[in-house]
């Protein structure tokens, strides 16, 4: 990559490809800017690689396949200023516009959800008909937040904006959000409460579409990942998440993301754990055959 913001790291165990060979690039953007409750995301780029390198084998036993079989490339961190969040954002936007550019799928490691939005704005250029696959615990639809119309709670508010399509935007996993909030999704989005298995039989709605999925890790329960800034009781488990990627793995899958982890509140290291076991499963449904 060309991106003059990167900072190179130790790149996520199983990633061996060049990036001229890749077929999907893996970017940190670790920023934490507007977090309103637990922040600590902009660490968790660099958490989930050092535990790649430590606990993790390259081998999916769900897949039975091995992520060093798969053309990906870890392109390292982008460099983002903690205080200019309109800069941060840009920096975002220009280097996954790039890597679409070059026929690539970027998938960024965040951060908070807010790094969601500057992704969607530069693949929504390379793909108009764009929907977008929320996997959270929180609607993320409030207008404002504290008078920030730019924030982790208010990201998918700011994405309807970009795609002007309701249908567009499917949300699931949700059980947490405002009163106002939830009138406004029940309006203006596909919302799959609570679980990811109501979803699973409706993804006709995303075949020969191009999709890009944002996993915001708090969408599992937080007895699996306590390390996340807002953690919300009843979500999902391992299982179910691997049950509905083998249900998505088909779909044209052009961006995505995971988001949300914050390490530091997690002291016995096993939401970063988790959270890498949780990016290898994605990068291989992704890209199987």
């Amino acid at each position: 990559m060309k991106s003059k913001w990167l900072v190179p790291r130790i790149p996520f165990e199983g990633c061996v490809c060049t990036y001229g060979e890749a077929r999907l690039v893996l970017l940190g953007a670790g920023y934490d800017g507007t977090s309103s409750y637990r922040p600590g995301s902009r660490f968790a780029p660099q958490a989930i690689r050092a535990e790649t390198l430590l606990s993790q084998e390259n081998y999916s036993p769900y897949f039975q396949r091995d992520l060093t079989e798969f053309p990906v490339h870890d392109a390292g961190d982008l460099e983002l200023p903690f205080g200019d969040k309109t800069e941060a954002l840009h920096r975002i936007e220009a280097a996954v516009e790039e890597i679409c550019g070059a026929g690539k799928i970027p998938c960024l490691i965040g951060g908070e959800h807010l790094v969601t939005l500057p992704a969607v704005r530069a693949i929504h250029r390379f793909h108009p008909e764009l929907h977008v696959l929320q996997l959270d615990a929180h609607l993320d639809l409030m207008d404002q937040l504290f008078g920030d119309r730019l924030s982790h709670g208010t990201v998918m508010r700011r994405i309807l904006d970009i795609l002007q399509e309701s249908e567009r935007l499917l949300q699931v996993g949700i059980r947490s959000g405002s009163k106002e909030e939830f009138q406004f999704a029940h309006r203006h989005t596909r919302l799959f409460l609570f679980n990811t298995r109501e979803f699973q039989n409706h993804i006709h709605l995303l075949e020969n579409r191009p999709v890009y999925l944002s996993l915001d890790v708090d969408v599992f329960d937080p007895s699996l990942v306590p390390g996340t800034g807002t953690p919300e009781a009843g979500g999902i488990f391992f299982d179910e998440y691997i049950e509905l990627l083998k249900a998505i793995k088909h779909l044209n899958i052009v961006g995505c993301d995971l988001v949300e982890l914050s390490p530091k509140l997690d002291p016995t290291g096993n939401s970063a754990i988790t959270a890498a076991k949780v990016l290898r499963e994605l990068l291989i449904a992704i890209l199987i055959d």
